[in-house]
C-alpha cells in the first residue's frame, strides 16, 4: 500500500508508518504467516520489491520445513 492513511482499515505498528507492504508465507496451500514491511516513506515499495520479497517469502517457508 503506497499510503497507508489511504486505507480506512489500516492498523499500524508505528504511528510514522507512511507506506507499507505485506507478502503472505505459503506452505502447501495454506497461509503460515506474513512478512510485513512498513516505511515511513510514501510509495516506498514497487512492483520489484513484491517480487523480490514473494522470493524471500518462498525460502523463508522451504527453510522452515512448514
Amino acid at each position: 500500500m503506497s499510503d497507508v492513511s489511504a486505507f480506512p482499515g489500516h492498523l499500524a505498528c508505528d504511528s510514522d508508518s507512511q507506506s507499507e507492504i505485506v507478502v503472505p508465507l505459503i506452505a502447501a496451500t495454506r497461509i503460515v504467516g506474513v512478512l510485513d514491511l512498513d516505511s515511513y516513506r510514501l510509495a516506498r515499495f514497487d512492483d520489484a520489491d513484491a517480487r523480490g520479497l514473494e522470493r524471500l517469502a518462498a525460502l523463508l517457508v522451504e527453510a522452515s520445513r512448514l
